[in-house]
């Protein structure tokens, strides 16, 4: 008994650590009010919280639990495309958070077309996801 007491208390601090970490790096390097500020929906930023506090239960059921409470091709489908947007949303802000096209597109010597090649690289991330997962590769 009260090794599982143990055991409960050591993985709740454990998971207060990563949230905390997470909401750090969001706060820090400001990408919430970075997407709210870009689509310009600062009004809405008790969504947001609450969009980001969905997501991360419905992680833990997922990984912890082994629970799904979508089922389906259909929900599988919306699920894993809310994700990969989750996902890109992310690589996009921090890329733009630490100037990654700037510096690229300077080096480069490229003065146009930036916007093409974002775009390029999102279809081709796109193209090359749908390839996996439907294909089975």
């Amino acid at each position: 008994m009260m090794k599982t007491g143990l055991l409960i208390i050591i993985g709740a601090g454990g998971g207060v650590l990563v949230a905390a970490g997470v909401v750090a790096l969001l706060v820090g390097l400001g990408i919430i009010t970075r997407f709210a500020g870009i689509s310009r929906t600062a009004v809405h930023t008790r969504l947001y919280e609450s969009a980001i506090l969905l997501g991360a239960l419905y992680g833990n059921l997922l990984t912890v639990y082994g629970i799904t409470p979508f089922t389906g091709r259909f929900m599988l489908a919306v699920v894993g495309l809310v994700a990969g947007m989750y996902v890109g949303a992310w690589i996009m802000a921090l890329a733009e958070v630490i100037n990654i096209f700037p510096i690229a597109a300077r080096r480069i010597g490229l003065a146009k077309g930036i916007s093409f090649i974002v775009i390029s690289l999102a279809l081709g991330k796109t193209i090359g996801s749908v390839l996996f997962f439907y294909m089975g590769w």
